[in-house]
């Protein structure tokens, strides 16, 4: 179960698509959930997967849940050093990133400094999408799945880049945008 606007979401769908798996993907309103993801998440919240008898919820569990249960190709390092400092990323991501979208989707005066916020954040941020070609890595991973669904929408949530800072985003954004995976998992309003 999916909500066409969540970059929640849509981190699912880019793994699912990264990882090849075939399934069926519901579009759902969060606002008004169909009772099935009532009955299989208490939170009442999406994305919801379900595998067989299993139901997840949050799109970190369910991205590592995927990693682990298609392991070709792998999202996450192997060694436990690498796999916690890329948690700890994706952490972050969510924490920083992901707070002020909600906030810049809630419109009002808090839309306006967070967009100031994000737009300082992915500056700040820009050096290190140059340093190498994914996310503090070599090989594409959760994390870059994490930063994709974002970078996809800052023009339809207002935030623009200039400067060195935007060249270094918009580089690691066109890898990320060009990928089987990333194009496969936009659904139409996405596209749009």
């Amino acid at each position: 179960f999916s909500d066409p606007q969540s970059l929640h979401s849509h981190r699912v769908r880019m793994v699912l698509a990264e990882k090849n798996v075939t399934c069926d993907i519901i579009d759902v309103d969060p606002l008004s959930l169909p009772d099935d993801v009532m009955d299989l998440n208490p939170y009442g919240t999406v994305p919801t997967l379900v595998d067989r008898d299993l139901a997840l919820y949050d799109s970190r569990i369910i991205c590592e849940y995927l990693d682990e249960r298609f392991p070709h190709p792998p999202l996450l390092p192997v060694d436990p050093v690498s796999r916690a400092s890329t948690r700890l990323y994706m952490f972050r991501v969510e924490h920083d990133w992901y707070g002020l979208v909600d906030q810049i989707l809630s419109g009002g005066k808090a839309a306006t400094k967070a967009r100031k916020e994000l737009r300082e954040g992915l500056t700040a941020a820009a050096p290190v999408f140059a340093h190498k070609p994914f996310f503090m890595s070599d090989e594409f991973s959760l994390v870059d799945a994490s930063i994709a669904p974002l970078l996809w929408r800052l023009p339809m949530l207002g935030v623009e880049l200039s400067g060195e800072a935007e060249r270094q985003v918009n580089l690691y954004a066109g890898s990320l945008f060009t990928r089987n995976g990333f194009i496969a998992s936009l659904i139409e309003q996405e596209r749009e």
